[in-house]
């Protein structure tokens, strides 16, 4: 490692790739040459009590940032650093909880479904990677606000927003425990509001003509998340266990709001799951809508072409509920969904599923009234008659 009087010029004229050139009148001081920049560097051996601790490198900047005489006043005062026993690059010590420490206390406070717990550390380990070892209270609202703009050129609004949601959470939850933290940085931007999803009106007769068309097992997953207005999570993962023909109940037991639903079917989807799960055997799955090609072992894709998505369904199912003449309560419960209000918490969804049949068959009459009776013929010839089950409105 050669020690050279460095000067500007020499500096400039040195090639790149060279190594690395100490300094003759500024201990420590080096220029290093990569392939592509040359840099300002310091380095020398921390001690304390007369013992060697270790050696420490750090980089002041690039060349064609700063001159030759701020590099080497900087170079003083990092020194003067490491000859009194300081790391400099260790940085000041953590002053309270971490981000990851308080989001792991945030999912402990409230009970929150496995997709939603998977969100937050996703967004912790992707997005939010660089702060999540850094005390909440060492958070600058100046940060945040450049984070927000970064996440918003890179991968979009609706991603910066959700990112910065998980952020104020957590950190929210960081300032019940660590009192020194006084404000939420977050403060410092304004989130925007999720937007809301534009859902086109469902002709249910074209509806009907198009779920003709996909295979029986897609046909039928499609009619039971327009009957049930369940969401994608809840109807994929049922097993056939979850499924009681006898008293024409079906549960699902992954809820965005927790515990299980007891969804009471009218006859329609009864009949339509009694037989796809005799069609199913031959497959000796436990899942309602196996499929041999996903690694899960049931369908894990249910948007096909020109037809709803499983969210969407929600929409639809939520908009003929009230077609049907169900109450906004029961039509509301049906979904999922809690009520609003205290007096919303003392409502027990599972106690009531008798009350709620009568409102679930009437959605389902609703449906099945604009079954195309006289017959679909489909482009190729073929005839399709009324899937075998009891069209509910007809003779």
């Amino acid at each position: 490692m050669p020690v050279t009087n460095l000067t500007e010029a020499r500096i400039r004229s040195m090639p790149l790739g060279s190594g690395i050139h100490r300094d003759a009148q500024v201990k420590g001081l080096m220029v290093i040459y990569h392939k592509t920049t040359k840099s300002y560097a310091v380095q020398g051996d921390v001690r304390r009590n007369g013992r060697h601790v270790r050696t420490v490198r750090m980089k002041i900047d690039r060349c064609d940032r700063i001159g030759l005489r701020e590099a080497r006043n900087e170079a003083k005062k990092l020194m003067s650093q490491i000859q009194s026993g300081i790391d400099p690059s260790e940085g000041p010590d953590e002053t309270g909880i971490t981000l990851s420490q308080a989001l792991e206390a945030h999912l402990e406070e409230k009970k929150h479904s496995p997709r939603t717990a998977e969100g937050y550390r996703y967004h912790l380990d992707h997005y939010l990677k660089r702060y999540k070892n850094r005390a909440v209270v060492d958070i600058s609202r100046q940060e945040v606000r450049e984070l927000f703009g970064k996440l918003k050129t890179k991968h979009g609004e609706t991603t910066g927003a959700s990112v910065m949601r998980t952020l104020r959470a957590v950190i929210n939850t960081a300032m019940r425990i660590d009192e020194t933290i006084e404000a939420n940085p977050v403060a410092a931007i304004r989130v925007p509001a999720t937007k809301s999803r534009k859902v086109a009106p469902l002709d249910l007769g074209d509806w009907w003509k198009r779920v003709q068309k996909l295979s029986p097992a897609r046909r039928d997953l499609h009619i039971a998340m327009l009957l049930t207005g369940a969401r994608r999570s809840s109807i994929l993962q049922v097993k056939r266990d979850d499924v009681d023909l006898e008293r024409r109940v079906l549960k699902f037991r992954h809820m965005k709001t927790g515990g299980e639903l007891l969804f009471p079917m009218g006859e329609g989807l009864t009949d339509l799951l009694q037989a796809r799960m005799k069609d199913d055997e031959p497959f000796n799955s436990e899942w309602l809508w196996p499929s041999t090609h996903s690694k899960c072992g049931h369908i894990v894709e249910p948007k096909e072409a020109g037809l709803p998505s499983p969210h969407e369904y929600r929409h639809h199912a939520r908009t003929m509920f009230i077609q049907a003449g169900a109450p906004y309560a029961e039509s509301a419960l049906l979904l999922g969904q809690k009520l609003p209000g205290a007096s919303g918490g003392y409502v027990h969804a599972e106690h009531l599923v008798e009350h709620l049949r009568k409102h679930a068959e009437a959605l389902e009459e609703h449906v099945y009234s604009r079954y195309p009776m006289e017959g679909t013929t489909l482009e190729d010839g073929t005839f399709i008659d009324p899937l075998g089950m009891k069209v509910i409105g007809h003779s």
